[in-house]
């Protein structure tokens, strides 16, 4: 059984690997990510952000622009989540004093 779970971690890793080599090199300027353009010939998200963000929102941090303007219900829901899994975990891991339970 131990030899079946090691196979499968080295096909696992051999696919990451051989799917690795398939990604364009880091800045290239060529890659699909930076072209202006996407395929259908519609303006991509991030060029879109880059050159209209400080317009669209007056606000001169681009990363603030982004997550509190363009995906302001995105970020929402992402820190309702992450509130919730602590209130959770604080819930489930505070201990009781031993006054409280008599």
């Amino acid at each position: 059984m131990k030899y079946i779970n090691y196979f499968i971690l080295l096909v696992f890793l051999f696919l990451l690997i051989y799917a690795s080599t398939g990604l364009p090199n880091r800045g290239d300027l060529d890659s699909v990510v930076n072209r202006d353009r996407s395929p259908s010939g519609t303006q991509n998200a991030s060029s879109y952000y880059i050159r209209n963000a400080y317009k669209d929102t007056h606000t001169p941090n681009m990363v603030t622009a982004v997550l509190a303007d363009y995906r302001s219900y995105d970020t929402l829901g992402e820190e309702t989540v992450i509130l919730t899994a602590g209130l959770i975990c604080f819930l489930l891991l505070r201990r009781r004093r031993k006054d409280d339970e008599e």
